[in-house]
């Protein structure tokens, strides 16, 4: 299920791709860490979903894990959207883990979820879109010298 919020098409886009297996995370955010768009898809349909979000949005950049798949999935990426877009890998170390919390976060919990121990509560879905996320607010905070927030 995608997400997608109001945006500005004045100021350049960076996508966050977190590769899988068989799902992917895609997100996009502004410069000014306005999130636009985040969604978990197939690992099948990700490069279409990347060129749509391409044609849709400013993105300037592709900001991806580091880890299991992402050799393979670079080389594919520089093939189908071109040599010259900029792909920048990002540490993913423990992106999964901040993704979890970041979930409840962003969607409090409700019902049981809101009595168990924060550490106890798994999200619902798929969470590779924060990773996405986070990937992209990792960078932004690598090239400003300032922490995610």
């Amino acid at each position: 299920m995608a997400s997608e919020q109001q945006f500005s098409l004045t100021q350049p886009m960076i996508l966050g791709f977190d590769p899988g297996k068989d799902k992917c995370g895609v997100a996009v955010m502004g410069l000014d860490r306005q999130l636009c768009y985040h969604e978990v898809v197939s690992s099948e349909a990700a490069i279409g979903v990347i060129q749509n979000l391409r044609e849709k949005y400013p993105i300037t950049l592709l900001v991806m894990g580091d880890q299991t798949t992402s050799k393979r999935w670079k080389k594919d990426l520089q093939s189908q959207l071109g040599e010259q877009f900029n792909i920048i890998p990002v540490d993913e170390r423990y992106t999964t883990l901040e993704a979890r919390d970041r979930y409840w976060q962003m969607f409090p919990p409700t019902g049981l979820n809101k009595i168990l121990p924060p550490g106890m509560r798994q999200p619902p879905r798929p969470i590779d879109d924060i990773v996405a996320i986070l990937l992209i607010e990792r960078y932004l905070a690598r090239l400003t010298g300032k922490n995610a927030e």
